[in-house]
């Protein structure tokens, strides 16, 4: 089902139009002039969807890659022959291996996922057998899977939007779900737009705008130290900038008034269902990244307080919530001044909530 466009109701005001919602488009990853032959080694198909905006469709095999040197691995459609970074820095090749050490077997290490509790058990065992480099480091690999780190830490990478995204230990891994809130922002950024990534993590969500709009000035923030390296890294072909800080804290004044597009995937997890989150995430994701507090949305509300700050007349800040979350959300938009819509796709499923200001 593709994606829908309502105004947000919000207390004592009656709906507004929708006027996020856009007609057919199809996007292109190529800009103009010098852009374009950054990205030319960028390669997606993308196709319009009838509810407005624009998604997404990766060909395979031939998956779209951003070749620079940072990305710890090849992504598996498009090996060539080259090998693949494997475990990424910060995790042992020397985890202690339960029983003998022997040429690994396919078979073998998807029954070893599945009784481990891997849904995708034979996904996960062929991305594993490609990015290792040896026998040994495979079972190391699995081991680790295993014990219940995130598959994305251990390959070092996310496939999201089509990109190959480094994901380094301890830093958020992006979710499929948040494509919405990437197809929302590129569907209302225009080549030459000033793109601001507010918690970026990985930088993940900035890059696919970035590759969809084909022209951005990119600024992203962070307050942990991990993805902030992670972001520049990812972010390095864009000569994008990235800050390291609480939210609009380290932002050079000159930014005032000036963003375009402001996007801020924050934590929208209520402080009490941290603990019903997966292990995987729950241990070995920052809890900064997760923690919304009391209602989930203490975070959200800091961020649309100061956008009108910094965004451009006409500009629009865009978050992913919950579904329950979104009224809450687009009454909070609203007392900040920015006139607020709800975005849903119930097939990933995801909600975005959009303030104009």
């Amino acid at each position: 089902m593709p994606s829908t466009v309502r105004p947000a109701a919000t207390a004592g005001h009656a709906p507004r139009p929708g006027r996020h919602e856009s007609g057919r488009s199809v996007a292109t990853a190529h800009g103009p002039g010098r852009t374009a032959a950054r990205w030319g080694t960028l390669r997606a198909s993308f196709v319009a969807t009838r509810g407005g905006g624009t998604d997404f469709r990766v060909d395979r095999p031939g998956a779209p890659v951003l070749r620079t040197g940072a990305l710890p691995g090849a992504p598996r459609a498009a090996l060539a022959g080259r090998a693949p970074a494997g475990v990424p820095k910060g995790y042992p090749l020397s985890t202690p291996i339960s029983g003998p050490v022997s040429t690994p077997d396919g078979a073998d290490v998807v029954r070893r996922l599945r009784a481990a509790g891997c849904v995708f058990a034979e996904d996960e065992a062929e991305l594993l057998t490609t990015a290792a480099r040896s026998p040994t480091e495979l079972l190391a690999m699995v081991e680790l899977r295993v014990s219940g780190l995130p598959l994305e830490h251990i390959v070092g990478w996310v496939d999201f939007c089509g990109l190959r995204v480094a994901v380094d230990p301890g830093v958020f891994v992006p979710r499929r779900r948040t494509e919405l809130l990437v197809r929302r922002a590129a569907a209302l950024a225009r080549p030459g737009a000033t793109v601001l990534d507010l918690a970026c993590g990985s930088g993940a969500i900035g890059l696919a705008v970035a590759a969809l709009v084909g022209d951005v000035t990119l600024y992203a923030v962070d307050v942990e130290p991990a993805a902030v390296r992670c972001a520049r890294r990812n972010l390095a072909a864009l000569d994008a900038q990235v800050y390291a800080g609480d939210l609009y804290q380290p932002l050079p004044s000159r930014l005032r008034g000036r963003i375009d597009v402001l996007v801020a995937n924050v934590p929208y997890v209520p402080s009490a269902a941290v603990e019903l989150l997966p292990p995987e995430a729950r241990l070995h994701e920052p809890l900064v990244a997760l923690d919304g507090g009391r209602d989930g949305l203490d975070v959200l509300r800091r961020v649309a307080a100061g956008a009108r700050d910094w965004l451009l007349p006409g500009g629009h800040l865009l978050v992913e919530t919950g579904l329950e979350q979104a009224e809450v959300a687009a009454d909070v938009f609203d007392r900040a001044g920015l006139d607020p819509a709800v975005v849903t796709d119930d097939d990933l499923p995801a909600t975005v909530v959009i303030g104009r200001r």
